[in-house]
């Protein structure tokens, strides 16, 4: 039997990814043996203290153990932090520090959500794709710019790392363990069990993009806004950054150092925004959303729209705008 370790982790954490995790694995275990098969793993939560309190005193967990009491593990769960990203790590440095070693000795890992940045902070990342919640990436993307960010995903699984997308999206990489290190059967029940949509694998229809502004380039914040006050008109990236004084060469590099996006990207994602915003809101045919964010050619509009949402634009409309009929 494998030897699986939820974390729970100093500070603020949140306790959702932790019992849930913990039940559907639990379930996991039960439907194996009721098949007459040894459990797969055997689950146990460990932190650096005895108990954490969470939400104010409102919730406290009491780990099974420290982790300084495990030598080994084979399989460690990462749980989603609570915001204040920089300080939590700082809190649990030296559970930054077991993780690393544990990984380094054959354990695999997985992150849940913002739980990406624990496993960031242990330099296990870098040169690999992540995935983590939507409204992090900026934030992550300063704390650790070696790592290749890939937010629209919901799982990456590479070299015995998993992360994950955002909030509860973690039920899914549940699953997708469930189906690694069981089978697709005893996934597909527990996906049954606890109502959880299997195989979705992509965020992206939930992201909203709020402009890459965590940076101090002054001439790509002034670049950012005339892209953002400028939906329908069409202009020349040469001549903003001749107007900026600054060669388009530059201009480009800079943009994508400060956003990580290229400024054809960004004002795509400016665009698709204000369109999906539109399209939750009013009435609006495709063809009048699309003239309103500037585009005149429908097959681009809706291979840019579907690129970045993961749904048509029909289909994204009759999801979210129940006034559309």
């Amino acid at each position: 039997m494998k030897r699986l370790t939820i974390l729970v982790p100093d500070g603020k954490i949140n306790l959702s990814s932790i019992v849930g995790s913990f039940k559907i694995l639990t379930r996991a275990n039960e439907y194996w043996k009721q098949r007459g098969k040894k459990p797969v793993f055997q689950i146990e939560l460990a932190g650096l203290s005895k108990r954490v309190d969470l939400y104010n005193g409102l919730f406290s967990i009491q780990p099974h153990r420290t982790v300084t009491g495990i030598k080994k593990t084979d399989f460690i769960l990462v749980p989603s932090l609570n915001h204040d990203y920089r300080h939590v790590v700082g809190q649990n440095a030296p559970l930054v520090e077991w993780i690393r070693k544990q990984y380094v000795n054959g354990a695999e890992v997985a992150s849940i959500c913002t739980g990406a940045f624990l496993i960031g902070a242990a330099g296990l990342l870098d040169g690999k794709a992540c995935s983590t919640h939507w409204a992090a990436v900026e934030t992550f993307r300063t704390m650790h710019p070696a790592v290749r960010l890939v937010p629209e995903k919901i799982i990456t699984d590479e070299r015995g790392l998993y992360t994950n997308g955002g909030a509860f999206s973690f039920l899914n990489l549940i699953l997708y363990l469930v189906e690694k290190y069981y089978d697709r059967e005893t996934a597909i029940y527990c996906s049954k069990v606890f109502q959880i949509d299997i195989d979705r694998d992509s965020q992206s229809v939930f992201t909203i993009f709020t402009g890459q502004k965590d940076h101090d380039d002054p001439v790509v914040q002034k670049a950012q806004a005339v892209i953002e006050h400028n939906l329908q008109e069409r202009f020349s990236f040469e001549k903003l950054a001749h107007d900026f004084a600054v060669s388009r060469r530059n201009f480009d590099r800079r943009f994508i150092k400060a956003t990580g996006n290229t400024p054809v990207e960004y004002q795509q994602r400016v665009k698709m925004e204000a369109a999906k915003r539109s399209f939750e809101t009013t009435r609006k045919s495709v063809n009048e959303v699309m003239f309103d964010v500037g585009y005149n050619d429908t097959k681009a509009f809706r291979t840019i729209f579907k690129k970045v949402t993961g749904l048509a634009p029909l289909e994204y409309r009759n999801r979210y705008n129940k006034k559309n009929g």
